[in-house]
């Protein structure tokens, strides 16, 4: 199964997204994870990569479970892990391969043009303590068909030292 890190940095209040050219939705820099590495070290590199700028405050959000399917058919399954960055340094490029990079308010998360299920987990991201898990079921036009949403947090969990 394929995983695929992405990574939203929000600074100042608002948040860096990548507006893709096939369909003109944002996205959340990131990519497909490389043998042998981890899903942190996935997240800088494409952020990095895509962006040319460097996330500072990484740590993860949510983990998900993203499948296309035709009538019951799955065609289509991967992981995505979405982590949070505080902020960057380093001045983003304004336009790459992958598409037009553009900061956007935090609240523009709610009325962008993108992925429902990216919707759900970046607005997750920014607004709420803890982590999130889910499973998002597309149609083959990536249209949400479904999804199941979990969330936990640390509140209550003791610590040593």
């Amino acid at each position: 199964m394929q995983r695929i890190a992405n990574l939203l940095v929000v600074q100042n209040g608002q948040v860096l997204l990548l507006k893709k050219p096939r369909r003109d939705w944002y996205v959340a820099p990131g990519g497909k994870m490389e043998s042998g590495e981890s899903i942190y070290e996935a997240a800088i590199r494409e952020f990095k990569e895509e962006t040319g700028a460097t996330p500072i405050g990484t740590h993860l959000k949510g983990i998900y479970t993203m499948m296309i399917q035709e009538g019951e058919q799955i065609v289509d399954e991967w992981m995505l892990f979405t982590f949070l960055a505080t902020g960057i340094t380093g001045t983003p490029y304004e336009e790459t391969r992958e598409g037009l990079l553009e900061w956007h308010p935090v609240e523009s998360l709610d009325f962008l043009p993108m992925a429902e299920g990216d919707r759900t987990n970046l607005k997750f991201a920014v607004s709420q303590e803890g982590m999130q898990y889910g499973t998002f079921h597309y149609s083959s036009e990536f249209q949400l068909i479904n999804e199941n949403i979990q969330t936990s947090t640390e509140e209550g969990i003791p610590r040593n030292g």
